[in-house]
């Protein structure tokens, strides 16, 4: 079968032929109809990220994944043939230590991908595998960010800086919420806009000065994975205002004052992933209406140009939420 691999010592990145795995005790073999394309994938490609359990030197990327089941391995009866199914970004290994699917071990930019039978996420024949395989981080990451890790609650006020493949799905939950207001920042114009479309109260470039009039916000997420976010977000920060961190700079993190910081009782976490409850009740919310990932897919693209859409979304080319490759 075809896939996408990187070899990590390198840093190089191909669509190769590889053998198509087969499924074994409590396992399931995935045929890939769809598979999101992050900046995770990105960052892994240029150096920012490595994988922390990988074993080897290679592997096939892609942690947004969605497909039919078509083959069972040994005692599997939580599944049949043809379910239509998401699959969970990551499991735990033998030493309790969560590991991600695309990173540490084979992803789904192929043909085929296995996982265990508790990673497959039986999904309606109203969600189209496009969205569904976006889910997984796209969707959950923030989900997950906002309702586990902040623990945003209805009325609440809240700051998203970046509002691109995560950020722009923050904005929608967040809404979902219930918060009374949600800022969205982006240095980029066609990001504020969707934003603002997305239901963004308000929606501003870093450095305007309109900001200045919206602190005392009860959090603010950063999905940018930049530095100087932290400094800005924490200004925005109200009493026992939680910034969460989602976004990577591979960068110290630097708290300006430590007199407001204590006086504030100003908290920073760092957020990473989800779990799979997160993708359950996502799916819920989607089955439901309140949800909607239609305006979500920018483009479909064949595996084989996988390094095509690597670079479009590396160089915000026609401003990108997820891109979509298809085995």
């Amino acid at each position: 079968m075809r896939a996408g691999r990187i070899t990590v010592s390198t840093r190089k990145f191909e669509v190769v032929d590889v053998p198509t795995p087969n499924a074994g005790e409590g396992q399931v073999r995935i045929k890939v109809a769809a598979a999101g394309v992050c900046l995770s994938d990105v960052h892994l490609i240029e150096g920012i990220l490595t994988p922390g359990y990988l074993k080897g030197d290679c592997v096939t990327l892609g942690h947004e994944v969605a497909g039919t089941i078509d083959q069972l391995g040994t005692g599997v009866t939580a599944h049949a043939l043809g379910d239509r199914v998401v699959v969970i970004a990551g499991e735990r290994n033998e030493k309790s230590q969560l590991t991600t699917l695309g990173f540490d071990y084979d992803g789904g930019w192929a043909e085929y991908v296995v996982v265990g039978t508790d990673l497959a996420v039986q999904i309606p024949d109203s969600l189209t595998f496009e969205q569904a395989a976006i889910i997984p981080d796209a969707v959950s990451t923030p989900w997950a960010a906002i309702s586990s890790t902040a623990k945003i609650q209805k009325g609440e006020s809240a700051a998203v800086f970046g509002v691109g493949g995560l950020g722009i799905h923050a904005v929608q939950l967040l809404k979902i919420i219930g918060c009374s207001k949600v800022i969205a920042i982006d240095p980029r114009e066609d990001a504020r806009a969707n934003a603002l479309a997305r239901g963004a109260d308000f929606a501003f470039a870093p450095d305007d000065p309109a900001l200045k009039e919206h602190r005392g916000i009860n959090a603010a997420f950063d999905f940018a994975g930049v530095t100087p976010v932290r400094k800005q977000a924490l200004l925005m920060l109200g009493e026992q205002g939680r910034l969460v961190i989602i976004g990577i700079a591979n960068e110290p993190i630097v708290i300006p004052s430590d007199m407001s910081f204590t006086y504030m009782r100003t908290q920073i976490m760092g957020h990473y992933g989800s779990e799979p409850h997160h993708l359950n009740e996502l799916i819920e919310l989607v089955n439901q209406g309140r949800l909607d990932l239609s305006q979500s897919i920018s483009e479909i693209i064949q595996l084989e140009q996988a390094s095509t859409a690597l670079d479009k979304l590396a160089n915000k080319v026609g401003n990108p939420i997820r891109i979509v490759l298809k085995p």
